[in-house]
This record gives structure tokens, C-alpha cells and sequence, in this order.
């Protein structure tokens, strides 16, 4: 799951996966081993009993066949039905769980607009749903077990009549071994009924599971012999050739027939209205979606050609929503411990963050919560900022970082980004335009293909160009 590509997130919803490593692998790990242990003895107490009663009275292998065909009917009918129910049962399950996630993440909302009856109707119309096919399975057991008692109580009755039969030749002791013995197969019988079929609808748990484990992956994380050296990128030039991208196979392309190049130390402003594919540059510079056609090259490095890990480490994004992890701000700020305190420090400093941690009880121990809730989303973006100052990495892409941030925090982050980045090529996806004014190129993307690159100055230059009419729109001209 963890190497799975981004597509298969995109395609499938929180609550199946949920169910998948909740309700499954519990049935995996829980219900099937008890159900092969309770099965094993049932049969055993079975087929002890058969052979006792075959042995005191041998004229009941004759009714043995013909029950044991009407058992074999009974069992194939109520598998087939019950496996189909329990396989609507796990499926109606998920829904419940994705709704639950959505509800509690989006309650704010839910309470803000009243939509608290809707969202319980909802609720209460999965779970519905859901125990149809519960209410269904529970119908089927009883149905068994009214059959499976019929089954037994032949077998007493056959039992009880050919001991009375065989009285003449058959000792009282044989006679009324048999009969008992008879008498207590009724529970027997259902349990291996029962165990049986539950064996073949855990099996829909296990089919499920084996799904998951059979998801296309990912490209390598490190192909041998296509490693880059280790000083790569030594400029940070990148050049996109003839490049095309889609989302996943069967989806139109959102990137086509990109040609441009970035020098090295550039600092390149990316711009375009929604849906243009400025985001989707990014996906690609870090292959989390692949190459329809083309190729992107860092300095003469094809990069669909070496490990995910190989070029995803040598990259640097500062994204639109900070991501931080439960645990100390130190432990985020630098996961693998690559960097001494000193190091974190002047990272901090220069992310004017300094100040903040200091004034922290527990300092670079400080426990951040889960996603940095108790964090602002300005800390959050700024503490992201660190990480990146802290690795200095020849190309640092920025998504929409100060989208989410006030204007001094803004201010914060371009003038870091100024002075600590001004040996690297920045790529700037652009909320604000102003953040990009001072570039050295903008590119405009609309419906993924470019439409101007020039700098600032020449665009604003020429008022039919759609970099002017996006500043117009921002009140910059």
C-alpha cells in the first residue's frame, strides 16, 4: 500500500481502505484461526459418531448416502448464498466508514451552514443499507440450522429404528451406545455446517486482503546502475522536453508538448487561472504521475530513468498544506537526524521561528499534535521553511506556500527565500503575484500548455498578454 502510486488514492476512498486493514485482517488474523480449530473437532466428533453407529448397526450405512447427499445440497446452498452476502456486507461497510471520516473532519462546516440532520439522515440510511444484508445472513443461519436439525433428527430416528430392528443381534449396551451417540450429533453436525461456511466467507476477507496486495507500485526507489553521482544536481538546470502528462491511463493529458528550460540559480514564477496545470508541474518534477511522452532532464540526468528515492531526495518542495508529523518539532524539522542542533537552530533563525521555539517550555522537544494542530497555519508553513533551509537543495519548488499565510508571513518567506535559496533555482507556483515580481522569468500556463514565458516586465509591457490581465485582476497595474 505504501508504494502504491498516487492514482490509486485518487481512485479510492478512505473507507475502503479502512475496511480492508480494520474488519479484514481482523477476520484474518481472529475469526479464521478459531473457525479452522472449532471446525476440526466438530468434524471429528462427526465422523466418530458415524462410525460408531455404522459399527453397531451396519444396515445404517443404507440412509448414510442419501443424508449425506441432502447434507452436501444443504451446505453448497447456504455457502454460495451467505459468501455473496458477507461479500455486500464488507462492501456496504466502507461507505459507512468514509462518511464517518468526512464527517468528523468536516464538522466545523457541518455545524456552520446546519447540516447536522442531513449528515445523521445520511448516516442512518448506510447503516440501513448495511444491515440488509446483516438481517439477510442472520435469516440464512436460522434456515441451516432448521435444516441441519432435520438432517439429525433422521439420523437419531434411523439410529433409535434399526437398534430396535437389530434387537435380536445387537447387545443392549451396542443399542443404547448408538442411539446416544446419535443424540449428540445434532450440534456437531451444525457446527461443521456452520464452520465450513464461515471458513468459505472468511474467504472473502482473504480475497479483499490478496487485492491489495497486488496493486501496481510505484517506480523502484533505487534502480542500480542508473544512480545519479552523488553531487547531483550541481547547478539545478532543468529542462522539460516535449513533455506530456495525464493524471492516470484513460484521462486526457493535463500537460502537453512542454519545451522550455530553467537555468541554473534561475528563480522562475509559475502562473495561469485554475486548472492549467501548474500544479500537475510540480507532480511530475517529483514523478508522483509519470511521463505520457518526453522527458524532464536536471542537468543531463534523464529523471524517468533513475529511483524515486535518487530524485525525490535531492528535491525540495515547500507545499500549500504543511505537513507535520505527531511527535517533537526537532523530529520534524529533521526526521533521518542528518543535521546537528546547531544546524536546526540556524534554520530556525533564518525561518524567523527562532524566537517562538525558544519561548517553548520543552524547546526542540516541543510535541507538535497531529497535522501541527496546535500550531498556526503560518508556524506550520514557516516550520516547513526550516525543513527546507535545513537541507539547501540545488532546486527548491514552491506550491502555493503562502496561499494560506498572512502577508508579514508572506513577506517572511520570500525574503528567506531571497537570500538563503539565491544559489538554487526556485520554481514558484504563484497564488499572489506579487510574490513573483521580482523573478527572473514567468511562465503562463493555461489548459497545460505554455502561453507566455518572458520576465515580468516584458509581460506587464504588452497589455494584451495574460500575465497583464491576471495583475490587472489583483490591482498590481
Amino acid at each position: 500500500m505504501l508504494r502504491a502510486p498516487m492514482s490509486f488514492f485518487d481512485t479510492t476512498p478512505v473507507g475502503r481502505i479502512m475496511n480492508r486493514f480494520s474488519k479484514d485482517i481482523d477476520t484474518i488474523d481472529v475469526n479464521i484461526p478459531i473457525t479452522i480449530r472449532v471446525l476440526v473437532s466438530s468434524l471429528a466428533v462427526v465422523i466418530g459418531t458415524i462410525v460408531v453407529i455404522s459399527y453397531t448397526t451396519p444396515v445404517f450405512l443404507c440412509v448414510l448416502l442419501p443424508l449425506g447427499l441432502l447434507y452436501y445440497f444443504i451446505q453448497r446452498f447456504y455457502i454460495s448464498s451467505s459468501r455473496q452476502l458477507r461479500r455486500i456486507d464488507s462492501i456496504l461497510r466502507s461507505p459507512i466508514y468514509t462518511h464517518f471520516g468526512e464527517t468528523v473532519t468536516g464538522c466545523s462546516s457541518i455545524r456552520a451552514f446546519g447540516q447536522q440532520e442531513r449528515f445523521i439522515n445520511r448516516s442512518d440510511f448506510l447503516m440501513d443499507e448495511n444491515q440488509k444484508s446483516y438481517f439477510l445472513s442472520c435469516l440464512c443461519n436460522r434456515w441451516l440450522a432448521v435444516s441441519l436439525d432435520f438432517i439429525a433428527t433422521c439420523i437419531v430416528l434411523f439410529a433409535g429404528l434399526f437398534a430396535v430392528l437389530a434387537r435380536d443381534t445387537t447387545s443392549g449396551g451396542l443399542a443404547g451406545l448408538s442411539v446416544s451417540s446419535a443424540l449428540q450429533i445434532t450440534l456437531a453436525l451444525n457446527m461443521v455446517v456452520m464452520m465450513t461456511s464461515e471458513m468459505e466467507t472468511f474467504t472473502v476477507a482473504v480475497e479483499r486482503v490478496v487485492e491489495y496486495t497486488e496493486l501496481d507500485k510505484e517506480a523502484p526507489t533505487i534502480i542500480n546502475g542508473a544512480r545519479p553521482p552523488l553531487d547531483w544536481p550541481q547547478h539545478g538546470r532543468v529542462k522539460f522536453c516535449d513533455y506530456a502528462t495525464r493524471y492516470r491511463p484513460g484521462l486526457p493529458l493535463v500537460l502537453r508538448g512542454l519545451n522550455f528550460q530553467i537555468n541554473a540559480k534561475e528563480k522562475l514564477g509559475i502562473v495561469g487561472r485554475t486548472g492549467a496545470g501548474k500544479s500537475s508541474m510540480t507532480l511530475a518534477l517529483f514523478r508522483i504521475i509519470e511521463a505520457a511522452t518526453g522527458c524532464i532532464v536536471i542537468d543531463d540526468q534523464v529523471i524517468g530513468k533513475m529511483g524515486l528515492h535518487d530524485l525525490r531526495s535531492k528535491l525540495t518542495i515547500i507545499p500549500q498544506d504543511p505537513v507535520l508529523f505527531t511527535g517533537p518539532l526537532r523530529v520534524n524539522l529533521d526526521p533521518f537526524e542528518q543535521y546537528t542542533d546547531e544546524e536546526v537552530w540556524r534554520s530556525l533563525e533564518h525561518a524567523h521561528l527562532k524566537d517562538f521555539v525558544t519561548s517553548l517550555p520543552s524547546g526542540l522537544q516541543h510535541d507538535c499534535a497531529e497535522g501541527g494542530e496546535n500550531l498556526s497555519v503560518g508556524q506550520r508553513q514557516l516550520i516547513c521553511l526550516a525543513r527546507a533551509l535545513l537541507r539547501k537543495s540545488k532546486i527548491l519548488v514552491l506550491d502555493e506556500a503562502t496561499a494560506a499565510v498572512d502577508l508579514e508571513t508572506d513577506d517572511f518567506i520570500q525574503e528567506t527565500i531571497r537570500t538563503e535559496f539565491a544559489d538554487s533555482t526556485v520554481i514558484t507556483i504563484a497564488h499572489r503575484l506579487n510574490t513573483i515580481m521580482d523573478y527572473d522569468r514567468v511562465l503562463v500556463l493555461d489548459e497545460g500548455t505554455i502561453k507566455e514565458l518572458d520576465s515580468p516586465e516584458a509581460l506587464l509591457r504588452d497589455r494584451e498578454s495574460i500575465f497583464y490581465g491576471l495583475a490587472k485582476q489583483t490591482g498590481l497595474v
